[in-house]
């Protein structure tokens, strides 16, 4: 295996140049399938990451620990608009291998049976109802505990569930004040049930966030033969010759020739590349003067999961922190649709309470999980290197408006509940000035920001769909040899966090068009 910044064997028209697959992206969906593909040896795989590599024993701190805020070293810098009263807002990715595994709060909840159900339903999608998925989840899985039903034992990827004895004491108050106000218990969200209250499962082990890159591209699987993993490398675009995918080329012009391209460079990547090698709107590619390959809806129907946060100085007696997250509840609002939970509420500590005037805080961050708005993601220009355009068009409907005020007033309530009221000593955001549902409303639009869910802006459906970008299998309608596999693929951002079922979407499709 050769690993670079910049391979400069690519760049000719020989045939000895050309590797079978060119994944673009090493991130959550991109480490595994190089893993995987890479596994049989008759066919050679190139991985190209836009970010840096490390070795595994000389990750830095920041990719291991943990942590809410994102990291400014590994992170793309985008912003999106959220509102209009939020119209740049920061839109965290991940930039190193790993991806935004590498650089996420290690959160591993599964999406739910109804949200694989409404796949099938609302977009005609065969292949990924929970019954096809689930032996995916467990062999991906490795996790000592819960029903072996769920969860399985030797996979890769690591699963530890928060017992309710490693919580901090203002955690446990917070969770004892849901049960309080009749919300159950719950001590696997990746088991039968996953409603109610209790510690997340998380992809964290001794304290370490356990990323796709260092449980996939392990240094066994780096030193494959037929396996090259290029870092630093930004990809321009695809090279599409007769409505064939032939490769693809980097910001600096070099040519990697592939038999196939796998784009796996994310939510806001992925529906880049495309657009700029002309497989997007007609009109927008046009417009930049772009020639089109495919009349095709990139962009155009992304989803993310709002978040707002509220944050409550703690009481003395309660100072002890944990950097990452910790403690959840997760509920359907009076408005929640027959099997859905819409509203999740997370419970965490962040790492500098300086600004707390007891010098401890909590988040209790509200979210609609099954939000309607719709979003987009577009060019600002040609340039690989500029920021696409996005526009996350949050509580952009009365009902995820509605949905976002009741999950507030709900934390407001818990906040005012024994024990945790007790935990407590004071709302600082947004802050006991701010009263009616009007003043709450106005703050919460002002103050949204983004769960870090963005899904969608590629999504597969079946022949009937008019939305579709790619099939069941992540492959572009109307062309040869290019395949999208990341959670850009889902059709719409499923009721949780999207890292473990991104890992599964790539897990699922190698099975299911590689046989790996």
């Amino acid at each position: 295996m050769r690993t670079t910044s910049e391979h400069p064997g690519h760049g000719g028209d020989d045939d000895a140049d050309v590797v079978d697959i060119v994944i673009v992206g090493g991130g959550s969906a991109g480490a595994v399938l190089a893993a995987r593909l890479s596994a049989d040896p008759r066919r050679t795989v190139l991985l190209i990451e836009a970010g840096p590599d490390y070795p595994q024993d000389r990750v830095p701190e920041g990719l291991l620990t943990p942590h809410v805020l994102a990291d400014p070293d590994h992170d793309w810098g985008y912003t999106a608009r959220a509102t209009d009263l939020a119209p740049s807002i920061a839109a965290p990715r991940g930039r190193t291998m790993g991806g935004s595994s590498a650089v996420n709060a290690g959160v591993a909840i599964r999406a739910r049976a109804a949200d694989f159900a409404a796949w099938g339903e609302r977009y005609g999608i065969k292949g990924w109802s929970y019954d096809e998925v689930l032996p995916t989840f467990r062999e991906m899985e490795n996790t000592p505990t819960g029903d072996d039903t769920y969860h399985g034992r030797t996979g890769p990827f690591p699963v530890r569930q928060w017992t309710y004895d490693q919580l901090t004491s203002s955690l446990r108050a917070f969770v004892d004040s849901a049960a309080g106000l009749g919300f159950r218990r719950n001590d696997d969200f990746n088991g039968a049930r996953q409603d109610g209250t209790g510690g997340y499962p998380v992809n964290i082990v001794d304290g370490v966030r356990q990323n796709s890159a260092l449980v996939y591209l392990t240094p066994r699987v780096r030193s494959r033969p037929n396996l090259t993993v290029l870092s630093d490398v930004t990809v321009d675009r695809v090279i599409v010759e007769d409505g064939v995918a032939r490769g693809v080329v980097s910001a600096s012009g070099t040519v990697f020739r592939a038999g196939e391209v796998v784009l796996s460079a994310g939510s806001y990547g992925s529906p880049a590349i495309l657009l700029r090698s002309g497989v997007g709107p007609a009109g927008d590619l046009r417009t930049l003067g772009i020639d089109v390959v495919a009349d095709l809806p990139v962009g155009r129907r992304l989803q993310d999961h709002p978040f707002f946060h509220a944050l409550f100085a703690l009481a003395p007696e309660h100072q002890t922190l944990t950097s990452a997250f910790a403690a959840h509840l997760w509920l359907a609002s009076p408005e929640a649709r027959a099997g859905e939970l819409d509203l999740g509420i997370v419970a965490t500590h962040l790492p500098d309470g300086s600004f707390s005037p007891t010098g401890g805080a909590i988040l209790l961050a509200t979210a609609v999980t099954r939000p309607e708005s719709r979003g987009s993601v577009r060019l600002a220009s040609r340039d690989p290197l500029d920021a696409p355009v996005i526009d996350n068009n949050y509580l952009a409907t009365p009902r995820d408006r509605s949905r976002m005020l009741e999950g507030v007033r709900l934390v407001r309530r818990l906040a005012s509940t024994s024990p945790f009221a007790g935990a407590v000593a004071a709302e600082l955001v947004p802050g006991e000035l701010v009263g009616d549902d009007a003043e709450l409303e106005a703050a919460i639009a002002a103050g949204i920001s983004t769960y870090g869910h963005p899904t969608s802006t590629t999504p597969m459906g079946g022949p009937g769909d008019e939305w579709a970008v790619v099939d069941e299998s992540g492959a572009v309608h109307g062309l040869t040899g290019l395949r999208v596999v990341d959670a850009s693929i889902m059709p719409e951002v499923p009721s949780t966090v999207t890292n473990a079922t991104t890992i599964m979407i790539a897990e699922h499709i190698s099975r299911r068009v590689y046989g790996s």
